[in-house]
């Protein structure tokens, strides 16, 4: 069976652990505050789920999330990565993780410094442009007429065509943003950020139901996205 690794086991990571068990996946949950921290969601989850640590999670996933905070990207342990896809959450929020001069100037994107970090993985950058209660109703069967879409980017094909394969395992159909350097177009502040997945009239995103969102809707967001 194939095995879900969660580096982190926030709102998002603990929202696709939730969906991986639904949809058959096993999966390995770390934090950085040790295994016996996640004893509750384990037991909630069930016998398809245990708690490890990060290095763990890594060595034992076939697709890897890492699902912490921007400014803890350099704990990510490159043990047991090498060679394998791995699915980016972040994004940065500078009143958490503080200055980082080189996204301040748009030179590069909070993706582009996990890979420089994970030198030997994959890293394609997906399920960071969607509130967590929104990413936990809109899961749907392969060819569903309101099966919902995520951006993903990347810079290796193979490894985008597995990102691709996990999220349709989960219930989600993907469109392409193009490389890593291109993933700006769905973080904080774009047309696809979070609004795309909201019931349409109201306030702010996170205090509306969720509302699927054809892949059709996701690539006209990224293309009207301005850095």
């Amino acid at each position: 069976m194939a095995t879900l690794g969660l580096i982190g086991s926030g709102f998002i990571g603990g929202t696709l652990a939730r969906i991986a068990v639904k949809a058959g996946l096993d999966v390995v949950l770390s934090n950085s505050r040790g295994p016996e921290t996640l004893s509750g969601l384990v037991a909630e989850l069930g016998p398809r789920a245990r708690a490890g640590t990060p290095a763990q999670a890594a060595e034992a996933g076939d697709w890897v999330v890492v699902t912490v905070p921007l400014k803890a990207y350099r704990e990510v342990p490159r043990e047991g990565l090498a060679g394998k896809t791995v699915l980016d959450t972040n994004n940065y929020y500078p009143d958490r993780d503080g200055r980082f001069p080189e996204l301040d100037a748009k030179e590069t994107t909070s993706s582009e410094l996990l890979q420089r970090h994970l030198e030997d993985a994959h890293v394609v950058k997906a399920f960071n442009n969607i509130y967590f209660e929104h990413l936990a109703a809109l899961p749907r069967p392969a060819g569903a007429a309101d099966r919902t879409a995520l951006p993903i980017a990347g810079d290796d094909d193979a490894a985008k065509a597995r990102a691709v394969e996990l999220l349709g395992l989960l219930g989600f159909d993907a469109v392409d943003a193009g490389p890593l350097a291109e993933s700006w177009r769905f973080e904080p502040g774009t047309p696809v950020y979070g609004k795309p997945y909201a019931a349409k009239s109201g306030g702010d995103f996170t205090q509306r139901p969720a509302d699927p969102a054809p892949a059709a809707a996701i690539a006209e967001a990224l293309a009207d996205a301005v850095r």
